[in-house]
């Protein structure tokens, strides 16, 4: 059993109805308005030309066991060609007036046919046919709600969207498909979805892990559903004792998604959470510079590094790819001090699933 302690889904944009409703799950006549090496010894054995030496047993395979929450995970219920159909309860947007772009957030009906896991993601079927007259493809979206969800009765999966329009090489303005398409739904809307998909960026299961999580703008979508379950739920079989820490990287103010709810965490576990903004338009370092994410974190790169030598510490990293380079050039001078070389430790954090990556 789980129960939700402060699930309100604190975003300023959201209607006081709203955010009643997701500190008290709404009843279903209500939903569709509102909303972890084994050595195997080796045997040698001498054959004469008289009699055949029995071979010996074959060695037995030792099964990896995964360091995250991985039991009865389930992939792949649903698919392309037979989709889920939910109905979205809830859109609305999250990112300012002044925000380059709009990023959105909803919430999707599953009565509890899509059983995810914080830190897997969804596929979305956009409605109609492409220029072939052929359905359109789906698209992967990171899940953005914990597997309680918003509403705390694990019947609905939240996304986090940013819409995308952009002007090609001719001067044309083109409009994402998918994007454009999960941003304009409205309530009560059907939309098609196929999953859950994804291990990589599953939790640890050590409940007192140090979570490091690295997102830029819609990476964000993971770590709000890991932080739901460390900080606004409360779980018989699990209770957050470790430090997570969050760097987000945003060009602006106005698009600090989640805001709200992320410094409410702050203030109800200061002693678990720890958490950072680079905006980089609006700051800058000591030297002047924009701050990025790579550019916060290097400021408690020595607080960092220690923290990475360290077996039960986790990083997580979600959004642009450019991000995971500008992490690589902090760490390579900071392990070389120790003697280390820190391209082929990143490598053995990897292996060991202490290095996990979904970058786009």
């Amino acid at each position: 059993m789980a129960a939700v302690t402060a699930a309100a889904v604190s975003l300023s944009s959201f209607p006081a109805a709203a955010k009643a409703a997701a500190a008290s799950p709404p009843s279903p006549s209500s939903c569709i308005t509102y909303p972890r090496r084994s050595a195997a010894r080796a045997v040698r054995v001498q054959v004469s030309t008289t009699e055949t030496a029995e071979a010996g047993p074959a060695p037995v395979k030792t099964e990896k066991i995964s360091k995250k929450q991985d039991e009865g995970v389930v992939t792949n219920k649903y698919k392309p060609k037979e989709p889920y159909v939910g109905r979205c309860l809830l859109n609305t947007r999250i990112t300012g007036d002044k925000a380059p772009g709009e990023t959105w957030h909803m919430v999707f009906s599953t009565e509890g046919e899509i059983p995810y896991r914080e830190g897997q993601s969804i596929g979305v079927i956009a409605d109609g046919v492409d220029k072939n007259g052929k359905p359109h493809k789906l698209r992967l979206y990171s899940i953005a709600s914990s597997a309680l969800g918003d509403f705390g009765d694990s019947k609905t999966v939240s996304l986090c969207v940013k819409r995308l329009v952009y002007t090609n090489d001719q001067g044309e303005i083109v409009k994402g498909v998918c994007s454009n398409y999960l941003c304009d739904l409205k309530p009560g809307a059907e939309v098609k979805i196929t999953g859950p998909v994804g291990k990589e960026m599953l939790m640890p299961k050590d409940p007192n892990a140090t979570v490091i999580m690295l997102a830029t703008g819609t990476g964000i979508a993971p770590f709000r559903s890991f932080l739901w379950k460390m900080f606004f739920e409360k779980h018989d079989d699990y209770k957050y004792n470790g430090l997570a820490w969050l760097f987000l990287g945003v060009p602006t103010s106005d698009t600090l998604l989640y805001k709200e709810e992320l410094e409410k965490m702050k203030a109800m576990a200061p002693d678990n959470f720890r958490l950072d903004f680079a905006v980089s338009r609006e700051q800058t370092n000591a030297a002047g510079e924009k701050m990025y994410i790579q550019t916060r974190m290097a400021e408690y790169k020595e607080e960092l590094w220690e923290l990475l030598k360290k077996d039960n510490t986790y990083v997580y990293m979600c959004g642009l790819k450019g991000m995971e380079k500008g992490i690589d050039d902090i760490m390579v001078d900071l392990a070389a001090k120790d003697g280390i070389d820190w391209i082929e430790y990143k490598k053995q954090l990897k292996k060991g699933e202490q290095w996990n990556v979904e970058v786009y």
